[in-house]
């Protein structure tokens, strides 16, 4: 009963470091319809400058700030600089520059930053609570990043639902002429989304750092790949299928690696997608019906 209680607070800490890095996704797939594969390079960038200024005496709460005002800037600027002159080309041209981006930033952080390994510190303590003779998987540290992770979503669904800067941003990744007929700014949209998009990147990059209490160029790599199979589990439109999605997938990988073997966590998420793919491409909590002809 015990393991069954730690792997399932396990799945669900687990779960929420996948939704953190999912919703960054959605968040930029709702604004500009491009899937960013270079969300966890910038988020990881953002996470090393924290962790520079935390090593120098500052607070964690000033890297954190330091962190997400660095993560709007770099957003912008990519989308600006980067992103911009591919836009009104093919589809496939911005993936391909978020792949090419994931290489160069990967790059730069282990140039300005080393290649080693560095331990980061938690805001909280990592110290699982007690319940009666055992210690329960879950931490205050654990509390806060679930805590972040709602807030985001809850952000996330008011900026869509009740605001006009959010309708504006989803008009504009849906149909920019029209968009801009209505006076919408699309450019100043699309800017807006790829840095939000970046502030919930870094965001989701410290949380994570601080649950793995360690960071290296690559540390973001895996959550990649597991935070875009939570996404696609819960939908790409849909902040809270990013969190129900990234917590339902926790969930499986922690009973995978808790009752069979660990080296099967990589094939179950894969089966995962596979079959969410197959039997609901949409995602659980997609909204959108595709018209047959």
């Amino acid at each position: 009963m015990q393991q069954f209680v730690n792997l399932t607070l396990g799945g669900v800490i687990t779960g929420a470091v996948y939704a953190a890095f999912a919703l960054a996704l959605v968040l930029i797939w709702r604004s500009t319809r491009i899937v960013n594969f270079a969300q966890g390079a910038m988020g990881a960038l953002t996470t090393f400058i924290a962790l520079s200024l935390i090593e120098s005496g500052q607070s964690y709460w000033v890297g954190l700030a330091v962190a997400l005002l660095a993560g709007l800037v770099i957003g912008a600027v990519i989308e600006r600089v980067v992103i911009r002159p591919v836009e009104g080309g093919p589809e496939l041209n911005a993936v391909i520059v978020t792949l090419g981006l994931f290489i160069a930033i990967q790059a730069l952080i282990s140039v300005l930053f080393g290649v080693n390994q560095r331990a980061f510190v938690a805001p909280f303590s990592t110290i699982g609570f007690k319940a009666g003779d055992f210690t329960l998987a879950l931490s205050p540290n654990t509390v806060f990043t679930l805590g972040a992770v709602l807030l985001v979503m809850a952000g996330l669904i008011a900026l869509f639902r009740f605001t006009r800067v959010g309708l504006a941003m989803r008009a504009s990744a849906f149909g920019q002429e029209v968009a801009r007929l209505l006076g919408v700014r699309v450019g100043r949209m699309l800017t807006l989304g790829w840095a939000l998009a970046a502030v919930v990147g870094s965001l989701s990059g410290i949380l994570i750092a601080a649950e793995t209490a360690f960071v290296a160029p690559t540390f973001m790599d895996s959550l990649i790949v597991f935070g875009f199979v939570a996404a696609v589990l819960g939908g790409l439109d849909s902040p809270i299928g990013a969190v129900v999605g990234g917590l339902l997938l926790g969930l499986a990988l922690s009973y995978v690696r808790g009752y069979l073997d660990d080296t099967l966590v990589g094939i179950a998420a894969l089966v995962i997608l596979v079959v969410v793919l197959l039997v609901r491409p949409g995602g659980l909590f997609s909204t959108t019906q595709t018209r047959r002809a």
